[in-house]
């Protein structure tokens, strides 16, 4: 009897640590988002040179924004545009503060850079969609489209294009072969540009982060690859590149992938002070089950918290009222919201 008592309280114990570490649930990777120096020339690139839709523009002031910004300033306004393409969403963030000027994105900033983040836009026809942005004189930062070779099993047919919007934020044009990708993909009709297929974020440990979006958070890993080779340096212009790629997803929303450079060493650490105001600052918006109890869970565990608590977010995101800003293990911001 009493080794009987003993094991149901281990199985207890077990059951109850399993229930506190799944008693919040990720529902959806919702958007993503980033800050931007004029809204109205963003606006421009966006929806003129790419064919995103303005859905609307709104402003945000007042005491919950400066706390979910972590930025105290009375003065502080932000005009958000929210636009989408297919399903996918993004917000174009303009920040005015008297205490908290922008910085910009460093000059020579590199794809293996811990900051780096970027978005991909799927398109059906890599030569038109590419030659769109060369009629537009968009800035380069592959020196063309490349198409993963053959020994790239997981990744081989794909298309890709890397280029740079006017504030310099990194964007990726993708094509999927039959049989890659999202199945939804292949059924474009007579469209060009389809929709977001993934945010990309730069990282140091694939170990480390997948404890953090995998265990923690709950997504699942959708796919892996190790990508190397000539069209790898090509596409993301850092020589020598060699990458393990981890694509992960939940039920609903766009992936997220982490970029994890094994070749070359040298990546550079996110800003421990980035603000908002920074126009190297995304956050990706993840919708929760059961805000409460992954913010304590987040604040014990010792991450960083850009929001000093959960907050009523007004009109920030469509079907939520509740948020908060924290930052992964690399640094990134990932913006958590509940109805």
């Amino acid at each position: 009897m009493k080794i009987f008592l003993r094991y149901s309280w281990i199985i207890l114990v077990y059951v109850g640590s399993f229930l506190q570490l799944n008693a919040q649930t990720i529902t959806e990777i919702r958007s993503v988002s980033f800050t931007v120096s004029d809204l109205k020339e963003a606006l421009k690139f966006y929806t003129e040179v790419l064919p995103f839709q303005k859905d609307t523009v709104f402003i945000l002031k007042g005491g919950n924004i400066q706390h979910l910004f972590n930025i105290q300033d009375t003065s502080l306004k932000v005009e958000v545009a929210r636009l989408h393409l297919g399903e996918g969403q993004i917000e174009l963030m303009e920040f005015h503060s008297v205490n908290n000027p922008g910085r910009k994105i460093p000059a020579d900033s590199r794809s293996n850079d811990l900051w780096f983040q970027h978005i991909a836009i799927v398109v059906s026809d890599m030569s038109k969609a590419y030659q769109i942005l060369v009629e537009n004189n968009v800035t380069h930062v592959s020196t063309s489209p490349q198409t993963l070779p053959g020994y790239l099993p997981a990744a081989a047919g794909i298309s890709a294009f890397y280029f740079r919007d006017p504030d310099g934020h990194n964007l990726e044009l993708i094509h999927f072969p039959a049989g890659k990708g999202n199945p939804k993909w292949q059924n474009a009709g007579d469209k060009l540009f389809l929709g977001i297929d993934h945010t990309a974020i730069g990282i140091e440990s694939t170990r480390s982060s997948l404890q953090f979006y995998r265990d923690l958070l709950g997504l699942n890993i959708a796919g892996n690859s190790i990508n190397y080779g000539t069209e790898q340096k090509h596409l993301n212009q850092v020589f020598g590149a060699r990458l393990n790629i981890t694509g992960l997803k939940v039920a609903s929303g766009i992936g997220i992938e982490f970029l994890d450079y094994i070749a070359p060493s040298g990546g550079r650490p996110y800003p421990s002070d980035t603000k908002p105001t920074d126009l190297w600052y995304w956050q990706t918006t993840l919708k929760v089950s059961g805000i409460n109890e992954l913010y304590q869970k987040l604040k014990k565990d010792g991450y960083s918290m850009l929001s000093d608590s959960i907050v009523e977010i007004g009109t920030l995101v469509e079907g939520a009222h509740l948020g908060f800003l924290a930052r992964d293990t690399d640094g990134h911001f990932l913006f958590f919201v509940e109805k």
